[in-house]
C-alpha cells in the first residue's frame, strides 16, 4: 500500500462510524490508515498558501485510555496495519502541527462541532479551510457507516472537474466499481463536454471504465441529484468565489453537499496528487 488516508479519531459512537468509513475507504482503494488519536483540541496543518488552525469539539478526547484499543479492534476486523501519527512538532506546548503531505484525508461534516448539532447541508468552516488549501482529496462521510458499491463523478468541463474526473477513473481502475458521470448542461451542449474529454485524452479510458454518462438538459440541478444512486461515493471539484472563496464553494457543490447523503470526495483548488 503507498496512498496513505489521515484519520483524526474520535472515540465516540459517532467516531467510530467515520473510522469505519476511513477503513472501508482504505481497503476499497488499498491506501494505509494513518490515525491520530488526539491529546489536545487544538492542532495547526501549514498548507503551501494557508495555515489552518483545526479545533475539535470535547469530544475528540473521550476517554484516552480506551481510545487506541477501539482503533485497534477495527482495524483488525479490515485486516489494516495501520500507521499511528505523533506530532514531533509544535507551534505551542498544546499546540501540534500536523504534515500535509498524506494523499487522502478524512472529515466528518464538521470537526470542530459537536456532530449531534450537524445536520446534512452543514459543513463546517474547518473542512472548508482544509478542501480550499489541501493539495490531497478530503473524504466527507456521511453520518453513519454505509458501504459505497459504484463511483458518481460530476464533470462539468472546469480545470477542477477535469481532476475530479482523473481521480473518479484512477479509483475505478483500483477498485474495479462502476463510474457514472452526471453533468447538467447549461450553456453547452453534450458535444462540448465530450470534446473536453477528448481534448485530454481521456476519451478511450472513459470508454472502458465509464458505465453511464447522465446528462441532464432540463430540470432543476438540485431536482436531478436523486438520480445519483444512493451507494455511490461522489466524487467532485470545489471552488470559491471571489475574496470569501474560503467560506463558499461553487454553487453546484454547494447543492450537492446540502441535498445528498452521500459519502464525498472533494478535490479542491489546490488539488495536484498523481492521476
Amino acid at each position: 500500500m503507498y496512498s496513505q488516508l489521515f484519520h483524526i479519531f474520535r472515540n465516540t459512537p459517532l467516531g467510530r462510524e467515520t473510522f469505519l468509513q476511513s477503513l472501508y475507504f482504505c481497503k476499497q482503494v488499498q491506501a494505509t490508515p494513518v490515525v491520530y488519536i488526539p491529546e489536545f483540541i487544538k492542532f495547526l496543518m501549514y498548507f503551501d498558501n494557508d495555515v489552518v488552525q483545526v479545533d475539535l469539539d470535547d469530544s475528540y478526547l473521550t476517554d484516552p485510555a480506551t481510545a487506541e484499543a477501539h482503533t485497534r479492534e477495527l482495524l483488525d476486523s479490515y485486516n489494516l496495519k495501520p500507521k499511528y501519527f505523533a506530532p514531533k512538532n509544535y507551534t505551542a506546548s498544546t499546540l501540534p502541527d500536523i504534515p500535509t503531505n498524506f494523499d487522502f484525508m478524512c472529515c466528518p461534516r464538521s470537526i470542530s462541532d459537536l456532530s449531534s448539532k450537524i445536520g446534512l447541508g452543514y459543513l463546517g468552516p474547518r473542512v472548508r479551510r482544509i478542501v480550499t488549501s489541501a493539495r490531497f482529496p478530503v473524504l466527507v462521510t456521511s453520518p453513519v457507516f454505509k458501504p459505497w458499491t459504484r463511483l458518481a463523478v460530476f464533470f462539468g468541463g472546469s480545470a477542477n472537474a477535469l481532476n475530479a474526473l482523473k481521480l473518479g477513473l484512477r479509483i475505478a481502475r483500483q477498485t474495479g466499481a462502476p463510474l457514472d458521470i452526471f453533468t447538467q448542461a447549461e450553456k453547452h451542449s453534450r458535444k462540448d463536454y465530450e470534446a473536453i474529454i477528448r481534448d485530454h485524452h481521456l476519451e478511450e479510458e472513459l470508454e472502458r471504465l465509464q458505465q453511464r454518462w447522465i446528462f441532464f438538459d432540463k430540470g432543476a440541478f438540485e431536482t436531478n441529484l436523486y438520480e445519483v444512486p444512493h451507494d455511490a461515493l461522489v466524487i467532485l471539484g470545489a471552488y470559491g468565489h471571489g475574496l470569501i472563496r474560503n467560506l463558499v464553494f461553487g454553487s453546484k457543490m454547494e447543492k450537492i453537499q446540502s441535498t445528498i447523503p452521500n459519502n464525498l470526495l472533494i478535490v479542491g483548488p489546490h488539488y495536484t496528487a498523481g492521476i
